[in-house]
């Protein structure tokens, strides 16, 4: 690794478009400041949150700079909003309900009820969640927890519930509740795709980026995500439909099934007793993410407008305050539901004129420079780009209707990055060319067009230093500017690993707890996508797994595939080797924790026919990398 670069100043033309930003917005308006200090009972005297080893996870000071003026090397814009999200402590809702704000990138509300405490969405990791609870029965007393509540299936919002309750706990009665289909999509978005998610999510947060100034500020939902143990527990009942009524330890509840807005499986919370709604994720204080950066499924806009709009036919009427997962509440009838209806307006805007414009024959990056939202709308702070933005939202509903080729034939076979970057700097008169040029486009202030052709000098010479400083120079400036949260993170973190190497991956939300929970059938597939289907084109391997009190399972990699099939039918025919074992020893084998050897090693373990082919199957498989490049080739 390179000698670390510091990061540099902001250049002039940075400088006069954030001071621009300052004079179109209402910087004077303080309601946002007030709503997320009002309630505020205390915080935590240490400041540091710990691991098991000592290391840190969560430091509640690190953002205490953002007290100060905005500097040239950020977006006023995006300062005031992480300045809002670096309030933290325990704050009262209304009476009765309590949230810990600042202790993860996610919000943990609490709810009082008859023997003890509903703690809903126990944040990232249990590091910050046990100190979350700690701060609570501080200003609370000893409350014993007596129900969990998961509102959607981001990691997020599940990940530290060990901090907070334990398997005993949920053996001796204490329900965990979450909405139909949250195990499922909790799981599998953080394992089927869940290192490349990982990756990307290093630059979307910043967690790796010396914070300040010049670093990472926040992402805009939050600061950026704790670094402790991801963990979950299975939920023990689901919630199947709107108008479902459920009450835990005398606490009613009101539920809003919304599946496929900010998740797969998410829900709103009203509670009658207490004239309080909760928006799960989503209504927050920001534009959202319709495709977010560390890569996802792309959400429904039409969907999250719907659902928003039954939220306000449904609750509003009997609501005072309306909080989230995420941010601070907004209290009074009137303020709430002129909120949620702009956030329903938001997310229905951009879809119904992205699918406008594209019917007019626009593409996506067309689309994303033209689209302007209306000015009642533009006024509104929480309607920001802060997390998700216009530019990308709009690209991400082209991808959802139309995909990722926009109808040009000229780009519906074009080189890969390398390949194309090379070309292009041999066309533009090679490197050093290429360089002067983009020197006299920085010092214009065109940091766009450097980062985007510098980019094919460093992919055509990735070891070119000038190439790498120029890069990282004009990315460091595009980042200096941005409103967006993730954007300004994605920047700086190229900016970061182009100087001084790559961060890696801070943040493992494929824990053991999540990888347990999936299913046999998800675990399969989860193997199958770790096969190496060039080298497997000549294999043909079927091994059935007999596992104690379940039907026979057949595996067979045969033209680079591995399909499973369960039972014993002509697709289950003829394998080569039978292994008879517990599903423990299945998962084990899966997981790798055991290897083949080890496995026909035990007692336990029946194996008939040719043990090798079993050895020769796991073979074939490919492991992941955590540490992919990203800004080089």
């Amino acid at each position: 690794m390179p000698e670390r670069t510091e990061a540099k100043p902001a250049e002039p033309s940075v400088e006069r478009a954030n001071d621009a930003v300052l004079r179109r917005f209402p910087f004077d308006d303080t309601q946002d400041l007030d709503d997320a200090r009002r309630g505020f009972l205390g915080t935590a005297a240490e400041t540091v949150v710990k691991n098991a080893d000592g290391g840190v996870v969560w430091d509640l000071d690190a953002y205490g700079f953002l007290a100060g003026d905005c500097p040239a090397t950020a977006n006023p814009s995006l300062w005031r909003q992480s300045r809002l999200c670096s309030e933290h402590g325990l704050f009262e809702v209304t009476e009765g309900i309590y949230q810990v704000r600042g202790f993860d990138l996610s919000n943990m509300t609490i709810v009082e009820g008859e023997r003890g405490v509903l703690v809903i969405d126990p944040l990232l990791c249990a590091e910050t969640a046990a100190a979350a609870l700690a701060l609570y029965r501080a200003h609370r007393g000893e409350r014993p927890v007596t129900a969990v509540l998961y509102t959607h299936s981001h990691a997020d919002h599940f990940g530290g519930v060990r901090g907070v309750v334990s398997d005993d706990d949920v053996a001796g009665g204490v329900p965990v509740l979450a909405p139909e289909g949250f195990l499922e999509h909790a799981v599998s978005e953080n394992v089927y795709a869940g290192t490349a998610m990982g990756r990307r999510a290093a630059y979307m947060y910043g967690a790796a980026l010396p914070k300040g100034a010049r670093g990472q500020i926040g992402t805009g939902l939050g600061q950026t995500t704790s670094t402790g143990a991801v963990t979950l527990i299975p939920p023990t009942a689901y919630l199947t439909r709107t108008g479902q009524t459920e009450t835990v330890d005398g606490i009613r509840m009101v539920f809003q099934l919304t599946p496929g807005t900010e998740a797969p499986a998410e829900l709103n919370i009203h509670f009658p007793d207490h004239a309080a709604l909760c928006m799960a994720e989503n209504a927050t204080h920001n534009q959202h993410n319709l495709l977010t950066l560390r890569g996802a499924l792309v959400r429904d806009p039409r969907v999250w407008s719907r659902y928003l709009t039954e939220a306000v036919d449904l609750f509003t009427g009997s609501s005072d305050v309306a909080f989230a997962s995420h941010h601070w509440p907004v209290w009074g009838r009137e303020r709430l539901t002129r909120y949620l209806t702009e956030q329903r307006d938001l997310y229905a805007y951009l879809h119904d004129q992205t699918l406008r414009l594209l019917n007019q024959g626009l593409t996506g990056p067309e689309i994303a420079e033209r689209m302007e939202l209306p000015p009642v709308l533009e006024r509104a702070w929480h309607t920001h780009g802060y997390y998700g933005s216009v530019s990308h939202n709009t690209k991400a509903i082209y991808q959802r209707y139309l995909g990722w080729f926009d109808g040009n034939p000229a780009r519906l076979w074009e080189h890969p990055p390398v390949e194309a970057a090379r070309r292009y700097v041999e066309f533009m008169g090679g490197t050093d060319e290429v360089l002067r040029r983009a020197r006299q486009s920085y010092a214009d202030g065109d940091f766009r067009w450097v980062a985007q052709v510098v980019g094919h000098a460093v992919f055509a010479d990735p070891d070119h230093a000038e190439a790498r400083a120029l890069q990282a120079d004009a990315l460091e400036q595009l980042g200096y500017g941005s409103e967006n949260g993730t954007w300004r993170n994605f920047y700086l973190t190229g900016a970061y690993e182009l100087r001084n190497g790559q961060v890696g991956t801070p943040t493992v939300t494929a824990s053991p707890d999540v990888v347990a929970a999936l299913s046999l059938d998800q675990l399969f597939d989860a193997l199958a996508i770790r096969v190496d289907g060039p080298r497997s084109w000549d294999a043909d391997i079927t091994v059935r797994w007999n596992v104690a009190g379940r039907e026979p399972v057949t595996t067979r990699l045969r033209n680079g595939v591995l399909t499973t099939v369960t039972g014993t039918g002509p697709a289950a025919a003829d394998p080569d080797v039978e292994i008879g074992l517990a599903e423990a020893e299945l998962r084990g084998l899966l997981l790798g924790t055991l290897t083949p050897a080890e496995l026909a090693a035990r007692d336990t373990v029946t194996i008939t026919g040719d043990a090798g082919r079993l050895t020769e199957l796991v073979g074939r498989l490919d492991s992941p990398d955590p540490d992919f490049a990203v800004v080089t080739p």
